[in-house]
């Protein structure tokens, strides 16, 4: 992967199969401190002890199509590659708590990518979950809580074409507002 918005949406992806029904995605940028972070929790099956222990090895996925699985791998060594950490924690029958912390001016971090394309279509392209995306610096915060829209709409599907073209124009501008392109 050439950015980390698409290693966020793999993880996702993989709360999705997981049978979430809510996922939470912060990312979080401390510019003074020249640190990144990026975690995703869901409320989907977990993993036992076994698996979580192997998980990082990229020739251990569930998937049955191929035979390894890269995302989870990947997101552990973009991290660490740039001096940051990465933790991932799960219980089965609770979820999973996944995180990775970057050194934001390191040369070797992938750039953040299309985070709010990625949001969007999380968002738009699966509603039956319920997403809460945080995004957090210099003090600025902002939450998309996909519950919320919901309930203020009524009814009326994230996926309408007004609805996604507000919801494109709401993640961006806070993206702009928070991030201010630095990302």
């Amino acid at each position: 992967m050439r950015e980390l918005a698409l290693n966020i949406l793999d993880i996702t992806e993989n709360s999705l199969a997981a049978g979430a029904k809510h996922v939470s995605i912060a990312l979080t940028a401390d510019f003074t401190a020249d640190r990144m972070r990026i975690e995703i929790c869901d409320d989907g099956c977990g993993m036992d002890e076994e698996t979580l222990a192997k998980v990082t090895d990229p020739f251990t996925t569930s998937r049955t199509t191929r035979s390894v699985g890269m995302g989870i791998p990947l997101f552990k060594y973009s991290a660490e590659s740039t001096g940051g950490n990465f933790g991932i924690f799960s219980e089965k029958g609770k979820g999973t708590r996944i995180f990775a912390e970057y050194v934001i001016g390191h040369i070797d971090r992938m750039p953040l990518g299309d985070f709010g394309g990625v949001v969007l279509q999380l968002a738009t392209m699966n509603p039956s979950v319920d997403f809460t995306v945080t995004v957090e610096a210099d003090g600025r915060k902002g939450v998309l809580d996909t519950s919320e829209i919901k309930e203020i709409l009524g009814g009326i599907p994230l996926d309408m074409p007004e609805v996604r073209a507000f919801l494109k124009d709401y993640i961006q501008e806070n993206l702009v507002s928070i991030y201010g392109g630095r990302l």
